[in-house]
């Protein structure tokens, strides 16, 4: 296996602040957002043998090495809008389980006209998309047959079509992706990275819907039998490369794909922060990030609290950490709580009322 070379953004700052460090050669634009970052980490080598060095921003800018300039380029690269979204913000993904057994609201809102109302709150509320899901990847969760997750999904899709906010469907299934972009979803949210169905890849492709390419370990009946990374983050940014490399061969626009480290998703409690820390490594995809850590089991075990629906708190401390890190979209439960979390970190970060 060859090596690879990969940077983490370090010494991440905002606003104003940002902007003079960059003007003033001190500091490098992170994504194209409102954030810089004034060093990174160096890593080359592969998981569980590498090489580590820190180095500041303006001295990795300088360095002639074509492999390094063209990594750089992509963590610096501005991120095109997706679905009429643009990342001048953190952005907030709403989660609409349309199911009976979510691990923290199954059951709540699996009727269509349920549904459509709690989404309508969650729009209200602040969320910029609706992600969508008939079937539930919690662990141990069983496989859902392509007749009930439509049933589930596509009521919900028609009653939301026209919302002001874009519509992700959460499957694994090229039908039910076919049907609900065909009915008004504007995102594919996939949790096997089109792996899962052996015509997903091509159906994204000659969809060109936008797609988030999710990591696991496993499958939901599997991911928790004792996951193993060499270096867990190091492998969730090699698989998710190979993921967009085999997306964009089969034609979803390279411009379109967005990456998810897929917190809880055949990791430990160990793995899970690690990704968590990591995560502005990812910005090396030259995509946009979006990581899930509402109300999940590393929540519970940090906050010692076994009931999901009382972990929002510590959901929301998560959504303002990847923020600050500059991932651009948060995936959470509890929309109102986030967006006030990320109302006041924005206006701490960058010393302005950004409300």
């Amino acid at each position: 296996m060859a090596d690879q070379l990969y940077l983490r953004p370090l010494g991440v700052i905002w606003g104003k602040t940002a902007v003079r460090a960059v003007e003033d050669g001190l500091a490098l634009p992170l994504s194209g957002g409102p954030g810089a970052f004034l060093a990174a980490e160096i890593i080359e080598g592969r998981p569980g043998a590498t090489k580590r060095a820190v180095a500041r921003a303006s001295t990795i800018a300088a360095i002639e090495e074509p492999a390094l300039q063209s990594l750089l380029a992509r963590i610096t690269a501005p991120r095109p809008p997706i679905a009429g979204i643009d990342w001048s913000r953190p952005r907030i993904m709403g989660i609409l389980n349309v199911t009976p057994d979510s691990f923290s609201d199954g059951g709540r809102h699996d009727a269509p006209e349920a549904a459509a109302s709690h989404a309508r709150g969650l729009i209200a509320e602040g969320a910029d998309i609706i992600d969508v899901g008939g079937e539930s990847t919690r662990p141990g969760a069983a496989l859902v047959s392509l007749e009930d997750e439509r049933a589930r999904v596509m009521p919900v899709i028609a009653a939301l079509r026209g919302a002001p906010a874009p519509i992700s469907i959460d499957t694994r299934k090229t039908a039910i992706m076919r049907e609900a972009v065909a009915a008004g979803a504007a995102i594919i949210n996939d949790v096997s990275a089109l792996t899962h169905d052996p015509d997903s890849l091509g159906a994204a492709g000659a969809l060109r819907a936008p797609v988030i390419l999710m990591h696991a370990q496993g499958t939901p009946q599997t991911m928790q039998d004792n996951p193993t990374y060499a270096d867990v983050l190091l492998e969730v940014y090699d698989h998710l490369e190979a993921r967009i490399k085999a997306a964009a061969a089969a034609g979803v626009p390279r411009e379109a794909i967005i990456v998810d480290p897929g917190i809880g998703f055949g990791k430990t409690f160990d793995h899970n922060l690690a990704l968590m820390e990591g995560v502005a490594m990812l910005h090396g995809l030259g995509a946009p990030v979006l990581i899930g850590v509402s109300r999940k089991g590393v929540t519970g075990q940090l906050a010692n609290e076994p009931d999901p629906q009382k972990r929002d708190f510590g959901s929301a401390a998560a959504a303002a950490h990847a923020a600050s890190q500059g991932v651009q979209i948060v995936r959470v439960h509890n929309v109102a709580a986030t967006r006030q979390a990320l109302t006041v970190w924005r206006a701490a970060s960058m010393g302005e009322n950004l409300a």
